[in-house]
């Protein structure tokens, strides 16, 4: 109103001026000034049209219409529509609107209070989130891991080439292992937790084999299958810093495995057969590695809304054993100092809160061990084995406050294992 009234005014003080002037008393002259009064008032009309337009484009983009219930800040009285002459602005000043900024995809993950990286759906062995402190969390876990190999061995020399003087060996072995294991951690303080896992293995292996150079007529079948306890593992982690929204978490950990599960030098091994060969298959099922290891590694966790970038690496260090002997089916062997390869390891991977309940990750997982090493040396028969494996995992939070954990991994190189699916319910406690 204040502004009409200015202009009023103004245009009083011109007619009014024209008057007194002695050189444009004329009717003409007053009408062409109050005319020209006119079109400036039109202009300003317009002008404030457009810019109203603007303004309420503006308040839809950042949301001020539903914060005041209509399409205008709360306690403006004006219309929400622009004027009649703003419908038809001047083409020489197009009205320029705001584009709508669109809705984010996924949730973002929830920050802990307490400085501590968020949780997502865990995929691999280490967990990045730490137990709170004076709390208790049990964690009872299922896996199933499955796994097939086909090979030809020839054992024997070539006179000529094309020509095997001895015997060729047509194998297929497929693997199948349950491990079911009861995890239980410690928050000793908010950085700084401790865990024990305890495994029970049960496998079946099964090798389909036919010895072409020994005369066999069909396939022959070897079986073994097994349960026993596996090895247990004691496992510190500490958070390095605090983090934030823009700064990675650091998590670094130290993880020892034992020797508690059937030693794999223990079991016999088929030596003989037909008095020739043995298969030079284990008899009975090994459930241990049959070393004690160490195991450092460092865990980052990286959030960037609404997803969650994770990632790591380790190196596990095999302990050497003296005086090892392998049994067979034919009597000891005397092998004498036996240490196992290292194990260097990285893992990488990024999680989605989908919503309040539910989350998504995928990731990926290699393992490289190193050769075996007898007496202080690399024997012919001892390889470099690669494992990468592809990894989903899906969590799940029930009403009663217990989540599930779903992981699902697919081998992508031969050593590892084609399928594995492990299934996690930790609680709180």
């Amino acid at each position: 109103m204040k502004t009409w009234a200015g202009l009023v005014l103004a245009a009083s003080s011109t007619v009014l001026h024209a008057a007194d002037d002695g050189g444009l008393d004329t009717g003409d002259a007053l009408r062409q000034r109050i005319e020209a009064q006119s079109e400036q008032i039109e202009t300003l009309k317009r002008d404030l049209a457009r810019q109203k337009a603007m303004l309420d484009d503006m308040r839809r983009a950042i949301g001020l219409d539903r914060i005041s219930g209509r399409g205008s800040v709360a306690g403006d009285a004006g219309p929400t529509t622009a004027p009649a002459a703003a419908t038809n602005p001047p083409a020489a000043t197009p009205v320029q609107t705001v584009a709508q900024a669109p809705a984010p995809v996924g949730k973002a993950p929830d920050r802990p209070a307490d400085g501590r990286p968020p949780q997502v759906a865990p995929i691999f062995e280490q967990p990045g989130v730490l137990t709170p402190r004076d709390k208790w969390v049990v964690e009872p876990s299922l896996q199933y891991a499955h796994s097939t190999s086909d090979r030809i061995a020839l054992v024997g020399y070539t006179v000529i080439p094309a020509i095997l003087i001895g015997l060729i060996d047509v194998r297929e072995v497929r693997s199948d292992s349950f491990i079911g294991a009861l995890t239980v951690r410690r928050g000793i303080t908010n950085r700084f937790e401790l865990e024990t896992k305890i495994p029970y293995v049960y496998r079946s292996d099964t090798s389909v084999s036919r010895p072409v150079g020994a005369g066999a007529a069909a396939d022959e079948a070897f079986d073994v299958s097994g349960h026993a306890l596996g090895d247990i593992e004691l496992t510190g982690r500490y958070q390095l810093n605090d983090g934030g929204a823009e700064n990675p978490y650091y998590v670094g950990w130290l993880r020892l495995k034992t020797r508690t599960g059937r030693d794999p030098f223990e079991v016999k091994v088929d030596r003989t057969i037909r008095g020739t060969t043995g298969t030079g298959l284990q008899t009975e099922v090994a459930t241990g590695s049959g070393f004690y290891s160490l195991t450092p590694g460092l865990t980052v966790l990286v959030p960037s809304d609404p997803v969650v970038f994770f990632g790591g690496v380790s190196y596990q260090y095999s302990f050497e054993r003296s005086k090892v002997k392998q049994k067979t089916n034919d009597g000891d062997i005397e092998l004498g100092d036996v240490q196992a390869g290292g194990a260097f390891g990285f893992n990488f991977g990024m999680g989605l809160a989908l919503n309040e309940r539910s989350s998504f990750s995928i990731g990926y997982d290699h393992l490289s061990v190193g050769k075996l090493r007898v007496n202080g040396r690399t024997p012919r028969n001892s390889i470099r084995s690669e494992l990468g494996t592809l990894l989903l995992g899906y969590s799940y939070r029930l009403d009663s406050g217990k989540t599930i954990n779903l992981s699902l991994g697919a081998g992508l190189t031969s050593d590892a294992p084609d399928l594995q699916i492990t299934l996690r319910v930790p609680m709180t406690l």
